[in-house]
Order: C-alpha cells, then structure tokens, then sequence
C-alpha cells in the first residue's frame, strides 16, 4: 500500500495518518483551514479529500462514535442527577428550589417515559418487519 502524492492511501477506506488527523478535526467541529493546519496539508487537499466517499465516511463515523461516548455518559449521571432533582424536591430551602425541582422531574419524567415507548414500539415494527424482496405467497 503506497501512499499517492495527496498523502493518501490507495487502498479503499484505508485513510493515511494525514487523513486521519484532518478527519478528526473535522470531526470534532474545526474548520477546514483549522483540519488544515492540524493535519499539515493545505486547505485546497482538504476540500479534494472532502469529495472521496471514504474520507467523508471517516468524519461521519468518528462523530458518531463521539456522539456515542457523549451519550454513555450522560446516561452514566442521569440517576445522579434525578437524586440530586428528588432531594431539592423534598428538601430545598426555598418554595421556588422545590417547586422548580418537581416541575423539572415531571416534565423530565413524561418525556423519557414517551422516548422509552417511542423506542420500545420502534423495536417491535422493525422485529417484524420481512426482509426487501421477499414476499409471502
């Protein structure tokens, strides 16, 4: 596998660490003369790279897995933070402490009950749903 005179690899999806480099930053929201700098090429590789399916494939799966740790952790403090909702609840100092707390829990309580459904029902369509191009006679 040998790198062509962009810097990139010839290889389908193999990105070269140039690549890879301006492909994270893009990811992680950089602009293209910032990617640019990160990865040590100029703006105008950066914008050809932008058109090859497998550079842009590299963007799109690195923000998702970024997206995907982000959430982990956000799921990681939701049961602190619906304690630390309950106990402000029940103990605030203040009538405007508790009253916020327990507006906040109810209408948090309501919308993950309808996402948790949401996805239970979405699961069940897509469990019964037949594979494309077969038809039962």
């Amino acid at each position: 596998m040998l790198p062509d005179n962009a810097g990139h690899c010839r290889e389908a999806d193999i990105l070269a660490p140039k690549q890879e480099a301006a492909a994270l930053a893009l990811a992680c929201g950089d602009s293209e003369p910032e990617a640019a700098r990160e990865a040590g090429c100029s703006e105008r590789t950066i914008r050809n790279w932008l058109h090859e399916p497998a550079f842009t494939r590299r963007i799109a799966d690195l923000r998702s897995e970024m997206t995907s740790r982000a959430l982990g952790k956000l799921v990681d403090n939701m049961v602190s933070a619906a304690d630390t909702l309950g106990y402000l609840c029940r103990r605030g100092k203040s009538e405007q402490v508790r009253l916020g707390a327990a507006r906040a829990l109810l209408e948090l309580g309501v919308k993950m009950r309808e996402t948790v459904e949401l996805e239970q029902r979405m699961a069940a369509l897509e469990a019964n749903q037949r594979p494309a191009g077969r038809r039962i006679a």
